[in-house]
């Protein structure tokens, strides 16, 4: 029997509403039957009386020169318009075929096309797809693969309660004045193999997930997950360090994917929304900090030579893609790492050779997620990328350094954009962390800085007060950051607190741990930097302890300088 998705399979979809999905089926492995080509066909809005879809072809047959997909209606849907492809329909069948620019695809390649549609009754999904005349979404036996129906949504967050976590909220509630936040939901972190089934008499993911159903009640919740163990782990970054060595991607896949997937698989959590964030702090790396960049480091290079970070994230995002009520977003580091020219349109690329890796497909990829654990003001409201001070452009002042983007939403929904070029569907959406880029208090300006030079208007002027924008570990003078909010902004599927407020980023000083976390200057308050930071000053509070450590000094900061202040 082939190796499939337990997801909705077009062929076997009878009703979809507003928000139905028919998800793809992925090819067998070696001795299975092939699923020749699959379909992701996802309504992203409706109303009454028409929708918007977005479709998602993947090919693992022989590479084509031109394609044509088919499917028939079983109402009277009828398509108004549409883009990245041609679309005619003819009463209930609807043929699409490829533009002059997307007429290549590759073996394993995939390309996106959307469009608008009338309806009136139901808008049922099609029940077949086929690809120059062969089905899609079954083997080559003519099998649909087999599973529950898939109740994944547009936007997870939209209508949705989320798990906020009990160790976190007892930790937030023994702090003064840390009841206002403590119900505030944050992220699950499995930062270690052990985490699984719980660390030092703690919770466990299926703790979290029995608590996860009690908070749900007769409503919808998503719980939010990191998934961050890859072999190698932030290469750049000491502090972070994990467990699994370079080379150890086997003991990734099945002492830690494996066992997380068949928890998340269980049908007893089947009514949650899961959300995923996969490996923060990793594909980046190794854009930004290899070859013969000034950033780079010996280990990014061997995790770049090995693969490892690529096959780690594909393999992820396949077997977690499995589970039909788990909704993928990998990381997309923040605007201050990949906003540049050099890395932007790169790291698009890199992340869609990671969701094609290991049998994985851009449709195991619900979104992408910024900022996670970081600082990045989310809008830099006093001053825009366009504005020109002393006959100079604010991409010349020192803070901006040439960047293209001076705040994380623009650039959140410009790389979601970029994402969409590369081929990733056009419905994906983007979450933003922003537990600790509030960047408010006494300190925080009130309009722009001085017009004397770009740099005093910018400096002035900037919410971010970090002396640098890659300075990363527990800053001096970061507050809390908007609250978890669902669709605050177009393309943005939510504003999530998805580090836990007042855990360390890592130690200011070497403090020996089994966890395997080395000592990282940029924690140090006294390290005067190195090129990913310009050779500043850190920024980094003194005293912490290791990372995930609660770091009562820096909570307590947070809140003081939180924006929206806290009442």
């Amino acid at each position: 029997m082939s190796r499939t998705r337990t997801a909705l399979l077009a062929a076997m979809a009878l009703v979809a509403g507003a928000t139905g999905t028919a998800f793809a089926v992925d090819p067998g492995g070696a001795g299975t039957a092939a699923v020749p080509c699959t379909v992701d066909y996802k309504v992203q809005n409706q109303w009454s009386t028409g929708f918007t879809a977005a479709v998602t072809i993947t090919n693992n047959s022989a590479a084509k020169s031109s394609w044509s997909l088919k499917w028939a209606y079983a109402g009277n849907q009828k398509v108004t318009s549409g883009w990245n492809a041609k679309i005619s329909q003819s009463g209930a069948d609807v043929t699409v075929s490829n533009e002059s620019y997307n007429a290549q695809l590759a073996t394993g390649g995939s390309v996106s096309f959307g469009f608008q549609g009338s309806y009136s009754g139901s808008n049922a999904i099609p029940a077949t797809f086929t690809l120059d005349g062969v089905t899609c979404n079954v083997d080559d036996g003519g099998n649909p693969a087999p599973g529950g129906p898939a109740n994944r949504v547009n936007n997870p967050y939209d209508g949705a309660k989320v798990y906020v976590n009990p160790e976190w909220r007892e930790k937030a509630n023994a702090e003064p004045g840390g009841n206002r936040i403590s119900n505030q939901p944050t992220g699950v972190w499995l930062d270690r193999i052990a985490a699984i089934n719980g660390v030092n008499g703690g919770m466990g993911l299926r703790d979290h997930l029995d608590e996860a159903l009690r908070q749900k009640g007769s409503g919808e919740l998503v719980i939010q997950v990191v998934i961050y163990n890859l072999p190698g782990r932030d290469c750049a970054a000491l502090a972070s360090n994990g467990e699994l060595k370079p080379d150890e991607i086997g003991r990734y896949k099945t002492e830690y994917i494996d066992p997380i997937k068949a928890i998340l698989a269980d049908s007893k959590y089947s009514s949650l929304r899961i959300v995923t964030t996969v490996e923060i702090d990793s594909l980046p790396n190794l854009v930004t900090n290899t070859g013969s960049r000034p950033t780079a480091t010996p280990q990014c290079d061997v995790m770049k030579a090995n693969g490892n970070y690529v096959k780690g994230v594909g393999y992820a995002l396949n077997k977690l893609g499995d589970v039909p009520n788990v909704y993928n977003y990998v990381d997309a580091g923040h605007h201050g790492w990949i906003g540049w020219d050099d890395n932007f349109g790169a790291s698009a690329t890199l992340f869609k050779e990671a969701a094609s890796a290991e049998g994985a497909t851009v449709g195991d990829v619900h979104g992408f997620i910024t900022n996670t654990a970081n600082y990045s003001a989310l809008k830099e409201n006093n001053f825009s990328i366009n504005d020109n001070v002393a006959g100079k452009s604010v991409r010349e002042s020192k803070w901006v350094d040439w960047n293209r983007y001076t705040d994380e939403l623009s650039f959140a929904q410009a790389f979601r954009n970029q994402l969409v070029s590369v081929g990733f569907p056009s419905g994906i959406g983007m979450l933003i962390d922003t537990s600790r880029n509030g960047w408010g208090g006494t300190a925080r300006p009130t309009g722009p800085g001085a017009q004397t030079s770009v740099d005093t208007y910018v400096d002035g002027g900037r919410y971010d007060r970090r002396i640098h924008l890659g300075n990363w570990c527990n800053q001096s003078g970061a507050g809390l950051g908007e609250r978890p909010q669902a669709s605050p902004a177009a393309g943005i599927d939510a504003y999530v607190w998805m580090k836990p407020p007042g855990e360390s980023d890592g130690a200011s000083k070497e403090i020996p741990n089994p966890d395997g976390k080395g000592f990282d200057r940029m924690c140090d308050p006294t390290y005067e930097g190195n090129a990913r930071n310009g050779y500043n000053m850190s920024g980094a509070l003194p005293d912490a302890p290791i990372s995930g450590h609660w770091f009562s000094a820096q909570f307590q900061q947070l809140m003081r300088n939180a924006y929206p202040p806290l009442s």
